[in-house]
């Protein structure tokens, strides 16, 4: 199957759905409300902006891992 690229549109519920290490990532970026509803909508970059972290890091991690 072939990997799927995360893009800052992707809601973070999807992000979860496509990398399985995808939590550890994000708490280590300060995000620990991955599992709570809004994470249903709010997309990669909403995430970033509202944790005051780096998307281009943030994105380059999320693709590096499974």
């Amino acid at each position: 199957m072939k990997k799927v690229l995360i893009t800052k549109e992707m809601t973070l519920a999807e992000v979860l759905n496509y990398r399985k290490n995808a939590a550890e990532i994000l708490m280590g970026f300060g995000m620990h409300c991955f599992s709570c509803p809004i994470s249903q909508m709010e997309t990669v970059e909403e995430a970033s902006q509202v944790h005051d972290c780096d998307l281009e890091l943030l994105l380059k991690k999320l693709n590096e891992v499974d």
